[in-house]
């Protein structure tokens, strides 16, 4: 085996039981994910907004952008309801570069897992005690949502996550609304499949436990765009996209469905920012249509302190190191734009 075995990693108990959640706290945040099933669920007519940083990679700068947030939520709660992106985890597509918190809690050191899922939890905990906005992240790694199982709002699976078997066996355990991307091929078959799988029950190993699961009414689509075979960006946020995409997710007859446009990746180009062009086209082609008004129920947004991205070794706070973002006084000026027409 050509592994070399560096450290035993603590288990999730032994985590939490360094860093728990206070119960006053653990509360807050059920009241909160029940809003989040609420919407899901044509409980509550609110937009949803999962917005922040392409990847969490500074714990202070990323709590800063998630207090404007909350002064921001405060303003709009009536008709939004915005989930934080607190992103730990990044998918390389070749497996280099800078792959989120977990790895590196500090990006200008060298990968260290142990401390980083530490840094993770107590990242989520202090975002969830300061501003009461339990966040959304990315599952890249199933046998890791358990360190942060009692923190979490919402968890999207990946474009290169969603046809992975254990990915959706782990969503179907799962009680929180879970967002399955459309594939980078844009294949709606992946996505559609990846849904029923997660909405179904099943038998399978889990952590080294044999485990049931019930099934997870709230897995519901998140619209990427997609990428051809010579690597052109091919969006699917249009309305002759969206509407094709409702017709045959309504035809499948499950619970809840809903979708979610991601309006940077493959939809933008990765232009950030075109986000807000994208975010309006959406919102009029939601009006237009009663299926999607019905169906259609929030946007996914990159957005930081500072527009734009920038290397490791720049250390510009608040500015992004993987993709690029929003900057904060574009993304406040969308965020009353998407109040007043969503």
């Amino acid at each position: 085996m050509s592994m070399k075995f560096i450290k035993r990693i603590p288990t999730a108990e032994e985590i939490i039981e360094q860093l728990p959640l206070p119960n006053h706290i653990s509360s807050l945040r059920n009241k909160r994910v029940d809003e989040m099933r609420n919407v899901f669920a044509n409980q509550d007519d609110r937009f949803i907004l999962i917005i922040g940083p392409c990847s969490a990679d500074n714990e202070d700068s990323v709590c800063d952008y998630i207090e404007k947030l909350a002064e921001v939520q405060e303003k709009v709660k009536d008709r939004l309801l915005i989930i934080p992106r607190i992103y730990t985890n990044k998918p390389r597509t070749t497996g280099e570069g800078y792959k989120g918190m977990v790895h590196q809690p500090d990006p200008g050191k060298k990968p260290d897992l142990c401390e980083g899922i530490k840094a993770i939890r107590r990242l989520h905990i202090r975002a969830l005690s300061e501003f009461g906005m339990p966040a959304a992240d990315e599952m890249l790694y199933p046998e890791n949502y358990s360190y942060l199982a009692d923190v979490l709002g919402y968890i999207a699976i990946g474009a290169r996550s969603v046809e992975n078997q254990q990915h959706r066996l782990t969503v179907s355990g799962i009680n929180l609304p879970i967002g399955m991307k459309n594939p980078t091929s844009g294949d709606l078959t992946v996505m559609l499949n990846s849904i029923i799988a997660a909405q179904s029950n099943h038998t399978f190993i889990y952590n080294g436990w044999e485990v049931d699961t019930l099934g997870n009414p709230y897995a519901h689509a998140i619209l990427r765009g997609a990428v051809d075979f010579t690597g052109r960006n091919i969006p699917n946020y249009h309305f002759e996209d969206l509407i094709h995409t409702a017709a045959e997710y309504e035809k499948l007859d499950l619970k809840n469905p809903a979708i979610i446009v991601d309006v940077n990746h493959a939809n933008s180009m990765k232009r950030f920012y075109e986000q807000p062009r994208i975010a309006r086209e959406v919102l009029l082609s939601r009006k237009y249509d009663g299926l999607l008004k019905k169906m259609i129920k929030g946007l996914m947004i990159e957005s930081y302190l500072v527009e734009g991205r920038q290397g490791i070794d720049e250390n510009i706070y608040g500015k992004s190191i993987t993709d690029s973002c929003l900057g904060w006084e574009s993304t406040e000026k969308l965020i009353y734009y998407i109040a007043d027409n969503s």
